[in-house]
């Protein structure tokens, strides 16, 4: 895992920012950023989204360049959506380890045992299970998705909280693998609990990575983009947020004056804060380190991605 680097100082920041815009200039560049970036990252980036606006947004863009700002998973789909573009990843170590909790042979093995099945496949994952997939998914459409498809057996990868939580809406059998996300899975109902006593009017956000029993406790379940949607648009003077910390940075900055309690200090991804600006200028500048994706695969792996992008997020 890489390690997490200090913030530059707003001298230092300013001057990346700088160099920044200059090399987005004339490289034709486009910056793209997950919510679960640094505040630095997100201030500097044309679009932040989740995973399907990300997708979508890197499908839609005319630039020639795409600095990718997220996990590796992402920066690969952006490459197998945009092939003749030139997909940049600031720190190419910036993995996922839910996505590596699932193999192309693991589910290979899987469809096997279960030839009538379809295969959804959370976009957390990587090309060569995506190549494995009938259809992708993100949190803000998963439904829609599993529902859009004729098969009444699903083959469901790889986040097991998120496919439980799915499952409670549909009637089709999900066969659920048993992968999850390492940071919100460290959520536990006690430390949700104990904020809601300090704060009992403020409804409790949860994202559907988080454990079922955290899950349940929830006022509003849903993607980071529903998140963001139902804080900004409720009357609530306090939130408990239950995702990642790095949603801090559109919370606040859409609602200056709504409090956002977030339910533990650990739900850190430090596989997203790797990323800084000061990486992302010497991306542009040595046009270093470059997402590549075999072009079998990406093919195969492209359908999946295309399927999911017709299905309108709720």
């Amino acid at each position: 895992m890489a390690t997490i680097q200090a913030v530059p100082n707003r001298e230092q920041l300013d001057q990346y920012k700088e160099r920044l815009l200059q090399l987005k200039k004339e490289r034709n560049a486009i910056i793209l950023a997950h919510y679960y970036m640094r505040a630095e990252v997100q201030e500097v980036a044309d679009y932040i989204g989740d995973s399907f606006g990300l997708a979508q947004k890197a499908k839609d863009t005319d630039a020639d360049v795409i600095l990718f700002c997220g996990v590796h998973f992402m920066a690969e789909s952006a490459k197998i959506l945009n092939p003749n573009k030139i997909v940049l990843m600031p720190d190419e170590r910036s993995g996922c380890p839910m996505a590596d909790m699932v193999t192309g042979d693991g589910l290979r093995k899987l469809k096997a045992e279960h030839p009538n099945a379809t295969v959804v496949a959370y976009v957390n994952t990587s090309a060569e299970v995506k190549a494995e997939t009938d259809i992708c998914c993100t949190s803000s459409n998963a439904l829609k998705v599993i529902n859009s498809v004729e098969s009444d057996e699903i083959i469901w990868v790889p986040d097991k909280n998120l496919g439980h939580y799915v499952s409670q809406f549909t009637d089709k059998k999900m066969i659920i693998w048993q992968g999850y996300c390492n940071t919100h899975d460290l959520l536990t109902p006690e430390e949700v609990l104990a904020l809601k006593a300090e704060y009992p009017d403020a409804p409790i956000v949860v994202h559907p990575e988080c454990r079922p029993e955290v899950v349940a406790l929830g006022d509003y379940v849903g993607s980071t983009t529903g998140i963001l949607k139902y804080c900004r648009e409720s009357n609530f003077k306090d939130y408990i947020v239950a995702t990642e910390e790095g949603v801090r940075y559109m919370l606040e900055k859409e609602s200056p004056e709504k409090t956002f309690h977030f339910a533990s200090r650990y739900m850190v991804c430090p596989n997203m804060k790797v990323h800084n600006v000061k990486k992302m200028v010497r991306a542009l500048e040595t046009m270093q380190p470059q997402i590549e994706v075999d072009p079998e695969v990406a093919e195969k792996a492209r359908r999946s991605l295309d399927r999911m992008l017709e299905i309108v997020p709720k």
